[in-house]
Protein backbone atom coordinates (compact mmCIF):
# COMPACT_ATOMS: atom_id res chain seq x y z
CA UNK A 1 0.00 0.00 0.00
CA UNK A 2 1.06 3.29 -1.19
CA UNK A 3 0.50 6.66 0.61
CA UNK A 4 1.10 10.07 -1.35
CA UNK A 5 0.18 13.58 -1.37
CA UNK A 6 -1.11 15.72 0.98
CA UNK A 7 -1.65 12.64 3.61
CA UNK A 8 2.35 12.26 4.05
CA UNK A 9 3.49 15.51 2.82
CA UNK A 10 5.72 15.67 -0.15
CA UNK A 11 6.98 12.30 0.48
CA UNK A 12 6.42 9.24 -1.83
CA UNK A 13 6.80 5.79 0.00
CA UNK A 14 5.93 2.42 0.79
CA UNK A 15 4.84 2.17 4.05
CA UNK A 16 3.00 -1.10 4.60
CA UNK A 17 1.69 -4.02 3.04
CA UNK A 18 -1.38 -4.57 4.97
CA UNK A 19 -4.44 -1.96 5.19
CA UNK A 20 -5.36 -1.01 9.00
CA UNK A 21 -8.27 -3.57 9.41
CA UNK A 22 -5.53 -6.45 8.22
CA UNK A 23 -3.03 -5.26 10.93
CA UNK A 24 -5.14 -5.11 13.59
CA UNK A 25 -6.91 -8.74 12.53
CA UNK A 26 -3.33 -10.49 12.13
CA UNK A 27 -2.27 -8.35 15.77
CA UNK A 28 -5.03 -10.39 17.33
CA UNK A 29 -4.33 -13.73 15.78
CA UNK A 30 -0.45 -13.62 16.46
CA UNK A 31 0.21 -11.05 19.08
CA UNK A 32 0.12 -12.45 23.11
CA UNK A 33 -2.53 -10.32 24.48
CA UNK A 34 -1.14 -7.90 27.20
CA UNK A 35 -2.28 -4.78 25.59
CA UNK A 36 -5.73 -3.43 25.68
CA UNK A 37 -4.67 -1.58 22.03
CA UNK A 38 -6.83 1.10 20.68
CA UNK A 39 -8.08 0.70 17.11
CA UNK A 40 -5.39 1.91 15.65
CA UNK A 41 -2.05 1.23 13.26
CA UNK A 42 0.25 3.55 13.48
CA UNK A 43 3.09 3.58 10.14
CA UNK A 44 4.50 6.78 10.33
CA UNK A 45 5.51 9.36 12.05
CA UNK A 46 7.08 13.13 11.99
CA UNK A 47 7.81 15.44 14.91
CA UNK A 48 4.91 15.62 17.00
CA UNK A 49 2.40 13.67 14.25
CA UNK A 50 1.71 10.33 13.17
CA UNK A 51 -0.41 8.86 10.44
CA UNK A 52 -2.48 5.73 10.50
CA UNK A 53 -2.44 3.16 7.89
CA UNK A 54 -5.54 4.61 6.38
CA UNK A 55 -3.48 7.83 5.71
CA UNK A 56 -5.08 10.10 8.73
CA UNK A 57 -3.18 12.18 11.30
CA UNK A 58 -2.81 12.91 14.40
CA UNK A 59 -1.27 15.07 17.11
CA UNK A 60 0.37 12.65 19.13
CA UNK A 61 0.00 13.90 22.92
CA UNK A 62 1.09 10.52 24.24
CA UNK A 63 4.77 10.19 22.23
CA UNK A 64 5.09 6.44 22.58
CA UNK A 65 4.18 7.25 26.68
CA UNK A 66 6.84 9.61 27.37
CA UNK A 67 9.96 8.19 25.17
CA UNK A 68 9.59 10.59 21.96
CA UNK A 69 10.81 13.27 23.73
CA UNK A 70 12.50 14.77 20.29
CA UNK A 71 8.90 14.21 18.40
CA UNK A 72 9.35 11.06 15.75
CA UNK A 73 12.35 10.85 13.86
CA UNK A 74 13.74 14.16 14.92
CA UNK A 75 16.27 14.31 12.24
CA UNK A 76 19.93 14.62 14.57
CA UNK A 77 18.67 11.04 15.82
CA UNK A 78 17.93 9.51 12.73
CA UNK A 79 21.37 11.00 11.08
CA UNK A 80 23.40 9.23 14.30
CA UNK A 81 21.59 5.63 14.07
CA UNK A 82 22.49 5.84 10.10
CA UNK A 83 26.01 6.94 10.69
CA UNK A 84 26.14 4.01 13.51
CA UNK A 85 24.32 1.54 11.53
CA UNK A 86 27.29 1.41 9.03
CA UNK A 87 29.79 1.09 11.74
CA UNK A 88 29.08 -0.83 14.55
CA UNK A 89 26.16 -1.97 15.79
CA UNK A 90 26.53 -4.28 18.40
CA UNK A 91 29.85 -6.40 20.29
CA UNK A 92 29.98 -7.27 23.39
CA UNK A 93 30.34 -5.18 27.04
CA UNK A 94 33.69 -7.76 27.17
CA UNK A 95 34.77 -4.60 25.22
CA UNK A 96 35.19 -1.09 25.86
CA UNK A 97 32.68 0.72 23.67
CA UNK A 98 33.40 4.13 22.65
CA UNK A 99 29.95 6.06 21.89
CA UNK A 100 28.56 4.36 24.99
CA UNK A 101 32.07 6.05 27.19
CA UNK A 102 30.36 8.94 25.51
CA UNK A 103 27.35 8.95 26.32
CA UNK A 104 28.78 7.84 30.02
CA UNK A 105 30.07 10.86 30.18
CA UNK A 106 27.51 13.67 28.93
CA UNK A 107 25.20 11.84 32.14
CA UNK A 108 28.01 12.51 34.48
CA UNK A 109 29.00 16.21 33.68
CA UNK A 110 25.35 16.96 33.95
CA UNK A 111 24.07 14.91 37.45
CA UNK A 112 26.10 14.62 40.85
CA UNK A 113 26.40 10.90 40.30
CA UNK A 114 29.43 9.37 39.11
CA UNK A 115 28.62 6.37 37.46
CA UNK A 116 26.88 4.62 34.68
CA UNK A 117 25.28 0.95 33.82
CA UNK A 118 23.48 0.73 30.72
CA UNK A 119 20.24 -1.58 29.77
CA UNK A 120 17.85 -1.82 27.66
CA UNK A 121 14.83 -0.17 29.40
CA UNK A 122 13.03 1.13 32.54
CA UNK A 123 12.28 -1.67 34.13
CA UNK A 124 15.89 -3.00 34.11
CA UNK A 125 17.42 0.38 35.13
CA UNK A 126 15.25 -0.10 38.01
CA UNK A 127 16.23 -4.29 38.70
CA UNK A 128 19.73 -2.93 38.57
CA UNK A 129 19.32 0.04 41.29
CA UNK A 130 17.17 -3.02 43.12
CA UNK A 131 20.32 -5.24 43.05
CA UNK A 132 22.35 -2.47 43.66
CA UNK A 133 21.01 -1.19 46.78
CA UNK A 134 21.32 -4.31 48.27
CA UNK A 135 24.49 -5.56 47.29
CA UNK A 136 25.77 -1.97 48.79
CA UNK A 137 23.27 -2.19 52.39
CA UNK A 138 24.47 -6.27 52.70
CA UNK A 139 28.46 -4.82 52.30
CA UNK A 140 27.62 -1.96 54.47
CA UNK A 141 25.29 -3.11 57.07
CA UNK A 142 25.17 -7.22 57.07
CA UNK A 143 22.53 -9.61 55.49
CA UNK A 144 19.81 -8.90 57.29
CA UNK A 145 19.57 -5.41 55.49
CA UNK A 146 17.68 -5.81 52.35
CA UNK A 147 13.89 -3.89 52.15
CA UNK A 148 13.06 -1.17 49.69
CA UNK A 149 10.11 1.17 50.77
CA UNK A 150 7.99 2.70 47.95
CA UNK A 151 5.10 4.71 47.24
CA UNK A 152 1.67 3.55 47.06
CA UNK A 153 0.41 4.20 43.27
CA UNK A 154 4.02 3.78 42.24
CA UNK A 155 4.76 1.95 38.75
CA UNK A 156 8.29 0.94 38.53
CA UNK A 157 8.01 -1.99 35.86
CA UNK A 158 6.80 -5.22 35.01
CA UNK A 159 9.54 -7.64 35.62
CA UNK A 160 8.83 -9.45 38.77
CA UNK A 161 10.87 -7.33 41.30
CA UNK A 162 9.71 -3.84 39.39
CA UNK A 163 5.93 -5.14 39.77
CA UNK A 164 7.02 -6.30 43.60
CA UNK A 165 8.33 -2.68 43.98
CA UNK A 166 5.35 -1.01 42.34
CA UNK A 167 2.21 0.14 44.92
CA UNK A 168 -0.41 -0.98 42.70
CA UNK A 169 -1.98 -4.28 43.42
CA UNK A 170 -3.64 -4.85 39.86
CA UNK A 171 0.18 -4.77 38.55
CA UNK A 172 1.06 -7.70 41.04
CA UNK A 173 -2.22 -9.80 40.81
CA UNK A 174 -1.68 -13.19 39.06
CA UNK A 175 1.98 -13.78 39.77
CA UNK A 176 2.39 -14.06 43.04
CA UNK A 177 4.54 -15.26 44.84
CA UNK A 178 6.78 -12.13 44.65
CA UNK A 179 9.85 -11.50 45.48
CA UNK A 180 9.85 -10.16 49.12
CA UNK A 181 11.64 -7.14 50.29
CA UNK A 182 9.40 -4.33 49.55
CA UNK A 183 6.74 -2.19 51.31
CA UNK A 184 4.66 0.58 50.42
CA UNK A 185 3.26 3.93 52.35
CA UNK A 186 1.27 7.01 50.87
CA UNK A 187 2.72 9.10 48.68
CA UNK A 188 3.74 12.67 50.23
CA UNK A 189 3.27 11.67 53.87
CA UNK A 190 6.98 11.54 55.29
CA UNK A 191 5.67 10.65 58.64
CA UNK A 192 4.41 7.04 57.17
CA UNK A 193 7.50 6.73 55.48
CA UNK A 194 9.57 7.60 58.86
CA UNK A 195 6.95 5.02 60.83
CA UNK A 196 7.90 2.14 58.25
CA UNK A 197 11.19 2.31 58.17
CA UNK A 198 12.52 -1.10 59.97
CA UNK A 199 15.67 -3.30 61.10
CA UNK A 200 15.46 -4.78 57.31
CA UNK A 201 14.80 -1.52 55.87
CA UNK A 202 17.93 -0.59 52.87
CA UNK A 203 16.28 2.31 50.47
CA UNK A 204 13.69 4.06 49.84
CA UNK A 205 12.45 4.52 45.87
CA UNK A 206 10.39 7.01 44.62
CA UNK A 207 9.20 8.93 41.55
CA UNK A 208 9.41 12.65 41.07
CA UNK A 209 5.75 12.41 39.38
CA UNK A 210 4.05 9.45 40.05
CA UNK A 211 2.86 9.25 36.23
CA UNK A 212 1.57 5.84 35.54
CA UNK A 213 -0.49 6.00 39.20
CA UNK A 214 -2.56 9.36 38.32
CA UNK A 215 0.52 12.34 37.75
CA UNK A 216 1.17 12.59 41.22
CA UNK A 217 3.82 15.28 42.08
CA UNK A 218 5.90 15.26 44.66
CA UNK A 219 4.91 18.54 47.61
CA UNK A 220 7.78 20.81 47.50
CA UNK A 221 8.97 20.08 50.89
CA UNK A 222 8.46 15.97 50.14
CA UNK A 223 11.46 14.63 48.42
CA UNK A 224 14.00 17.11 50.88
CA UNK A 225 12.37 15.16 53.54
CA UNK A 226 12.47 11.94 52.12
CA UNK A 227 16.53 13.10 51.54
CA UNK A 228 17.50 14.26 55.07
CA UNK A 229 15.34 10.91 56.47
CA UNK A 230 17.57 8.80 54.57
CA UNK A 231 21.07 10.81 55.24
CA UNK A 232 19.56 11.00 59.18
CA UNK A 233 19.01 6.45 58.97
CA UNK A 234 21.93 5.70 56.73
CA UNK A 235 19.47 4.73 53.34
CA UNK A 236 20.05 5.17 50.22
CA UNK A 237 17.73 7.21 48.29
CA UNK A 238 16.51 5.76 44.71
CA UNK A 239 14.86 8.02 42.06
CA UNK A 240 12.92 6.26 39.30
CA UNK A 241 13.43 8.95 36.23
CA UNK A 242 12.11 6.67 34.04
CA UNK A 243 9.20 8.62 33.00
CA UNK A 244 10.07 12.31 34.68
CA UNK A 245 14.20 12.37 33.27
CA UNK A 246 15.73 14.10 30.59
CA UNK A 247 13.98 17.22 30.31
CA UNK A 248 10.27 15.73 30.60
CA UNK A 249 9.87 18.20 33.43
CA UNK A 250 11.50 21.05 32.03
CA UNK A 251 14.72 20.76 33.76
CA UNK A 252 16.98 17.75 33.14
CA UNK A 253 16.57 15.70 35.83
CA UNK A 254 12.91 15.84 37.57
CA UNK A 255 14.86 15.96 41.32
CA UNK A 256 16.44 19.32 39.81
CA UNK A 257 13.46 21.26 41.23
CA UNK A 258 13.53 20.14 45.02
CA UNK A 259 17.00 20.57 44.84
CA UNK A 260 18.79 17.50 46.28
CA UNK A 261 20.47 14.67 44.71
CA UNK A 262 19.92 10.61 44.78
CA UNK A 263 22.41 8.58 46.11
CA UNK A 264 21.05 6.16 42.83
CA UNK A 265 18.82 6.78 39.99
CA UNK A 266 17.30 4.81 36.78
CA UNK A 267 16.54 6.17 32.92
CA UNK A 268 15.24 5.27 29.86
CA UNK A 269 12.26 6.73 27.90
CA UNK A 270 13.25 9.82 26.50
CA UNK A 271 16.93 9.24 26.74
CA UNK A 272 17.50 7.47 23.41
CA UNK A 273 14.65 9.61 21.69
CA UNK A 274 12.52 6.23 20.43
CA UNK A 275 15.43 3.82 20.54
CA UNK A 276 15.19 1.53 23.39
CA UNK A 277 17.92 2.36 26.27
CA UNK A 278 17.92 2.54 29.93
CA UNK A 279 20.54 3.39 32.21
CA UNK A 280 21.25 3.16 36.20
CA UNK A 281 23.18 5.96 37.43
CA UNK A 282 24.89 5.98 41.19
CA UNK A 283 27.60 7.86 43.48
CA UNK A 284 30.89 6.42 43.54
CA UNK A 285 30.86 4.45 46.62
CA UNK A 286 27.87 3.11 46.15
CA UNK A 287 28.55 1.69 42.51
CA UNK A 288 31.61 0.07 44.16
CA UNK A 289 29.82 -2.38 45.70
CA UNK A 290 29.21 -3.61 42.32
CA UNK A 291 32.18 -6.35 41.34
CA UNK A 292 32.68 -8.00 37.82
CA UNK A 293 29.63 -10.67 37.15
CA UNK A 294 27.63 -9.06 40.13
CA UNK A 295 25.13 -8.13 36.54
CA UNK A 296 24.84 -8.01 33.05
CA UNK A 297 23.32 -7.01 30.38
CA UNK A 298 23.84 -8.45 27.25
CA UNK A 299 22.86 -5.88 24.59
CA UNK A 300 23.27 -2.89 26.91
CA UNK A 301 24.62 0.61 26.23
CA UNK A 302 25.32 -1.18 22.65
CA UNK A 303 26.93 1.57 20.20
CA UNK A 304 23.56 2.08 18.03
CA UNK A 305 21.57 2.32 21.20
CA UNK A 306 24.56 4.41 22.37
CA UNK A 307 24.89 6.56 19.57
CA UNK A 308 21.02 7.49 19.48
CA UNK A 309 20.88 8.71 22.75
CA UNK A 310 24.03 10.69 22.52
CA UNK A 311 22.53 12.63 19.64
CA UNK A 312 19.29 13.49 22.02
CA UNK A 313 21.08 14.33 25.59
CA UNK A 314 23.34 17.01 23.29
CA UNK A 315 20.14 18.45 21.64
CA UNK A 316 18.40 18.57 24.91
CA UNK A 317 21.57 20.11 26.49
CA UNK A 318 21.66 22.50 24.07
CA UNK A 319 21.60 26.34 25.41
CA UNK A 320 17.53 27.05 25.30
CA UNK A 321 16.16 23.89 25.20
CA UNK A 322 15.02 23.61 28.43
CA UNK A 323 13.62 27.03 28.79
CA UNK A 324 11.76 26.41 26.18
CA UNK A 325 9.87 23.18 27.36
CA UNK A 326 9.45 25.34 30.31
CA UNK A 327 7.42 27.95 28.53
CA UNK A 328 5.35 25.72 26.20
CA UNK A 329 4.51 23.86 29.13
CA UNK A 330 3.77 27.05 30.86
CA UNK A 331 0.92 27.99 27.73
CA UNK A 332 -0.78 24.23 27.76
CA UNK A 333 -0.89 24.19 31.50
CA UNK A 334 -2.69 27.62 31.30
CA UNK A 335 -5.00 26.17 28.59
CA UNK A 336 -5.68 23.16 30.35
CA UNK A 337 -6.56 25.43 33.37
CA UNK A 338 -8.85 27.30 31.60
CA UNK A 339 -11.01 24.28 30.02
CA UNK A 340 -11.14 23.48 34.25
CA UNK A 341 -12.84 26.69 34.95
CA UNK A 342 -15.05 26.17 31.41
CA UNK A 343 -15.65 22.39 32.01
CA UNK A 344 -16.85 21.35 36.12
CA UNK A 345 -16.06 17.61 35.32
CA UNK A 346 -12.25 18.53 34.99
CA UNK A 347 -11.66 18.23 39.18
CA UNK A 348 -7.92 19.16 39.00
CA UNK A 349 -4.81 19.87 36.81
CA UNK A 350 -1.81 18.92 37.92
CA UNK A 351 1.09 18.13 36.61
CA UNK A 352 5.29 19.31 36.02
CA UNK A 353 6.87 20.39 32.85
CA UNK A 354 5.42 18.04 29.83
CA UNK A 355 3.93 15.54 32.02
CA UNK A 356 0.65 16.75 32.89
CA UNK A 357 -2.29 15.13 34.14
CA UNK A 358 -6.36 15.91 34.07
CA UNK A 359 -8.21 14.54 37.04
CA UNK A 360 -11.98 14.05 35.69
CA UNK A 361 -15.14 14.05 38.46
CA UNK A 362 -16.92 10.89 36.47
CA UNK A 363 -15.64 8.05 34.98
CA UNK A 364 -14.62 9.71 31.38
CA UNK A 365 -11.99 10.02 30.92
CA UNK A 366 -11.12 6.81 27.73
CA UNK A 367 -14.58 8.31 26.26
CA UNK A 368 -13.29 11.73 26.26
CA UNK A 369 -9.93 9.64 24.77
CA UNK A 370 -12.12 8.12 22.30
CA UNK A 371 -13.71 11.33 21.04
CA UNK A 372 -10.38 12.97 20.81
CA UNK A 373 -8.61 9.92 18.82
CA UNK A 374 -11.64 10.47 16.43
CA UNK A 375 -10.98 13.93 15.84
CA UNK A 376 -7.13 13.78 15.65
CA UNK A 377 -5.11 13.96 19.09
CA UNK A 378 -4.14 10.73 20.73
CA UNK A 379 -3.81 11.25 24.25
CA UNK A 380 -3.54 8.37 27.13
CA UNK A 381 -6.48 7.36 29.50
CA UNK A 382 -5.24 6.40 33.04
CA UNK A 383 -7.76 4.18 34.47
CA UNK A 384 -11.36 6.10 34.47
CA UNK A 385 -10.83 9.62 35.45
CA UNK A 386 -7.14 10.64 34.38
CA UNK A 387 -6.14 12.09 30.85
CA UNK A 388 -1.96 11.67 30.93
CA UNK A 389 -0.84 14.34 28.40
CA UNK A 390 3.05 13.55 27.21
CA UNK A 391 3.67 15.75 24.19
CA UNK A 392 7.46 15.94 22.65
CA UNK A 393 9.47 18.28 23.97
CA UNK A 394 9.64 19.96 20.80
CA UNK A 395 5.94 20.56 20.62
CA UNK A 396 4.87 24.27 19.36
CA UNK A 397 2.60 26.22 20.95
CA UNK A 398 0.21 26.70 17.57
CA UNK A 399 0.17 22.63 18.21
CA UNK A 400 -0.53 23.18 21.68
CA UNK A 401 -3.67 25.09 20.67
CA UNK A 402 -4.75 22.87 18.14
CA UNK A 403 -4.68 20.05 20.43
CA UNK A 404 -6.86 22.20 23.33
CA UNK A 405 -9.64 22.85 20.46
CA UNK A 406 -9.78 19.31 19.61
CA UNK A 407 -10.24 18.23 23.38
CA UNK A 408 -12.91 21.25 24.35
CA UNK A 409 -14.87 19.39 21.54
CA UNK A 410 -14.30 16.50 23.27
CA UNK A 411 -15.46 17.43 26.59
CA UNK A 412 -18.56 19.66 25.27
CA UNK A 413 -19.37 16.65 23.86
CA UNK A 414 -19.25 14.55 26.67
CA UNK A 415 -20.52 16.92 29.24
CA UNK A 416 -23.63 17.24 26.89
CA UNK A 417 -23.95 13.10 26.41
Amino acid sequence: MTFVGSRFGEREEELVDLDQEEIITQAGRCLMQTYGRLPLALVRGEGAYVWDAAGRRYLDFVSGLAVNGLGHCHPRVVEAIRAQAGVLMHCSNLYHIEPQVRLAGLLIENSALDRVFFCNSGAEAVETAIKLARKWAKKRHGPERYEIITALQSFHGRTLAAIAATGQPKYQQGFEPLPPGFSYVPFNDLDALRAAVGEHTCAVMLEPVQGEGGVNVAAPDYLPGVRALCDELGLLLILDEVQTGIGRTGRFFAHEHYGITPDIMSLAKSLGAGFPIGAALAREDVAAAFTPGDHASTFGGNPLACAAATAAVETILESGFLDQVTRTAGHFRRRLEELRARFPMIKEVRGLGMLIGAELNRDAAKAVQGRCQESGLLINAIGDRILRFLPPLTVTTAEVDAAVDILTTALAQESEG
